[in-house]
C-alpha cells in the first residue's frame, strides 16, 4: 500500500459499498496503513452544502445539466480541500463515489449526457482513481435495500427501478470501459465474504 492510493467504491444504490468502504478502512487502518474514508457527494464542508441540494427534495428538483455542475462543484472542492491533501502527506484516500458516480446518474438518467461529463471532468477535475470496486447487486434487491433505510437523501432512489437497472448495466460497462482500474466484487453475498474478497486485491505490505 505504498505509496499511497486513492481507492474508490462504485455501485447502485444499496448494494453495500457505503458499509464495504467503512470496513475497508478499518481493516487498513488495523494493519497500520495511514487512511482517510470520505464520500461524494461531500467530504469537506462546502461539498456538504451543496450534497443537501442534490439528494434531497423532488426528483425533478434539477435538470440532469444542472447537476452535472453541482456535483463538479462539490467534487472540485473535495479534491482541494481532502482527497489531494491527503494522499500528498502519505495517506491513502477511500471514497464511497467520485466521477463514475457522475458519469452514471447524470450522464445517462435523462438523455446521454456521457460527453458533457467527461469534458467537465477533464477541465475541473483531471483525476481518476487507482482502484475502484464495483459492487454488483441485483437492482431490485439494492432498490428494497435503499428504500427500507427511510433515509432523507433518497432523491435518486424516488427515480424507481427502471433508473437502477440503466445504473447496473453502465456501471458494468464502465468497469469493462476502465478495466484497468476496476475490480467488480458480486455484492450479492454475506457482508463477510465481500469484505474479505476486497481486502483480498490489497495484500499485505511485505515485511
Amino acid at each position: 500500500m505504498t505509496p499511497p492510493r486513492f481507492i474508490t467504491f462504485e455501485g447502485i444504490d444499496g448494494s453495500g459499498k457505503s458499509t464495504q468502504a467503512r470496513r475497508l478502512h478499518a481493516a487498513l487502518a488495523a494493519r497500520g496503513v495511514p487512511c482517510v474514508l470520505t464520500r461524494e457527494p461531500g467530504g469537506s464542508p462546502g461539498a456538504d452544502e451543496i450534497r443537501r441540494l442534490v439528494l434531497e427534495g423532488d426528483p425533478d428538483r434539477w435538470s440532469a445539466e444542472t447537476e452535472i455542475l453541482l456535483f463538479t462543484a462539490a467534487r472540485r472542492d473535495h479534491l482541494e480541500r481532502l482527497i489531494a491533501p491527503s494522499l500528498a502527506s502519505g495517506k491513502t484516500v477511500i471514497c464511497d463515489r467520485f466521477a463514475d458516480s457522475t458519469r452514471m446518474y447524470q450522464g445517462l438518467s435523462r438523455g446521454n449526457l456521457r460527453a458533457k461529463v467527461d469534458a467537465l471532468h477533464a477541465l475541473m477535475i483531471g483525476r481518476e482513481p487507482d482502484l475502484t470496486f464495483l459492487i454488483d447487486m441485483d437492482p431490485a434487491t439494492g432498490l428494497a435495500r435503499a428504500k427500507a433505510r427511510q433515509g432523507h437523501e433518497e432523491r435518486f432512489e424516488d427515480f424507481g427501478l427502471d433508473l437502477q437497472t440503466a445504473m447496473r448495466d453502465g456501471f458494468l460497462n464502465l468497469a469493462r470501459e476502465f478495466s484497468d482500474r476496476f475490480v467488480v466484487i458480486d455484492g450479492a453475498r454475506p457482508e463477510d465474504a465481500v469484505a474479505a474478497d476486497i481486502l483480498s486485491h490489497l495484500p499485505a505490505d511485505p515485511a
